[in-house]
């Protein structure tokens, strides 16, 4: 599995896409779409919301499972991307490319892990 090198990884399987300005995108990442299937529904938590690191954010629902999108982040939500609302099958075509929300007054989160150190987890978990 090929990850891009500009993104960090929580263990619970969210990417984070710092951006200079202090903002940070969060999606989902490819093992996870991988393991719950074709997407079928996506529930966001709205704009103006603040949360912490670790906090509920949303769910995503497949054809296997209902499962809790995680913020690796903490801040404020200062877009959710309809566009994935509308058509959540996205998320199965183009992962990295499809972020779920946009966060402001981003801390880089320590913990996060960059592609090596992904990678690493996912055949030490397999």
């Amino acid at each position: 599995m090929k990850l891009p090198e500009d993104l960090f990884f929580s263990k619970t399987h969210e990417w984070v896409r710092y951006e200079q300005d202090g903002t940070a995108f969060i999606g989902l990442t490819d093992h996870a779409q991988e393991a719950l299937g074709d997407v079928a529904f996506i529930n966001l938590c709205d704009e103006g919301e603040s949360f912490e690191f670790g906090d509920v954010i949303g769910d995503i629902e497949s054809i296997k499972a209902v499962t809790d999108v995680y913020t690796p982040v903490s801040g404020t939500v200062t877009h959710v991307n309809d566009e994935l609302l509308d058509a959540p099958e996205k998320i199965n075509s183009d992962p990295y490319g499809s972020w779920l929300v946009e966060f402001e007054g981003v801390a880089r989160n320590e913990e996060l892990l960059d592609a090596e150190g992904y990678e690493k987890f996912l055949a030490e978990t397999e």
